[in-house]
């Protein structure tokens, strides 16, 4: 897979002019075989090495590049049709993944065994984990990862990062929930276990405070085994005091806590809050 990325790495430096350094018939081939790896799951676009992000920007490249290569196609499917340079998945039964009438999902994304697909999308370059359920009108944005056995509830917004290639992608761990019409964007974290109440929004910018010590733990990352909810702190500027969106961690679970559904259910209603 080494030559194949300084291939891919090459033929993006060179991107302007790749015929100066290689066949573009070349580059194109080396190109599609990597958007399959990344399609069948051998290859990922970043994951987590001793608990930091590392991004295999040449994969990113690759994509990149596919859009430069690619050409615009009619896609018809009954009554609908699409045009697109990018073509749909095929084969969910051979790899164990139910899609229900209405899903999407673009070549170049992968769905583990056992991912349920409502009427949703799932973007190139995107990773979603073995058992884990995309719902009704949820995104999955460009190079998304996506763990295992999570839950992204209906109309969650997942955010694409593909540019610049070295940027980090927005990561759920295994075992997340994340609540109704929430939005996770722009490269944030969300630890393992950890549950996102309905509407919370989270990208690098918003602070993720403790409620119970009101300490900052970090902006756009979220701690394993943490139940948070949306809320608002006041700042105050020269114009007057404005209410800034933050996240509230409301408690910390321990590990596996989560199971329990019943249990997670009256922690949030207790803090007059859905799922």
């Amino acid at each position: 897979m080494s030559d194949l990325a300084q291939t891919i790495t090459a033929a993006w430096d060179a991107r302007d002019d790749i015929a100066s350094v290689m066949s573009p018939e070349d580059a194109k081939v080396a190109v599609y075989e990597a958007i399959d790896l990344l399609d069948t799951g051998e290859a990922r676009v970043a994951e987590i090495v001793d608990d930091k992000v590392v991004v295999h920007q040449w994969l990113k490249q690759a994509i990149l590049l596919l859009f430069r290569f690619a050409t615009m196609e009619t896609i018809e499917l009954g009554p609908f049709e699409y045009a697109d340079k990018i073509p749909l998945k095929h084969n969910y039964e051979k790899a164990k993944v139910r899609a229900v009438p209405g899903s999407s999902a673009r070549w170049g994304s992968y769905l583990g065994p056992g991912v349920i697909l409502m009427p949703s999308y799932v973007n190139i370059g995107a990773r979603v984990g073995a058992d884990s359920m995309v719902d009704t009108w949820a995104t999955v944005g460009s190079c998304a990862q996506i763990g295992e056995r999570v839950h992204l509830s209906g109309g969650v917004g997942i955010g694409g990062v593909l540019e610049p290639p070295q940027a980090a992608p927005v990561i759920i761990e295994d075992d997340a929930l994340i609540g109704s019409r929430s939005m996770v964007t722009q490269g944030a974290r969300v630890g393992r276990g950890s549950v996102l109440g309905e509407g919370v929004i989270l990208n690098p910018g918003i602070p993720v405070i403790d409620a119970q010590t009101g300490e900052e733990v970090g902006r756009g990352v979220v701690p394993p085994w943490c139940i948070v909810v949306q809320a608002m702190r006041p700042r105050t500027f020269p114009g007057g005091v404005f209410y800034l969106p933050c996240a509230l961690i409301m408690k910390r679970l321990e590990e596996g806590e989560r199971s329990d559904k019943a249990k997670l259910n009256e922690i949030l209603r207790d803090h007059g809050i859905g799922s």
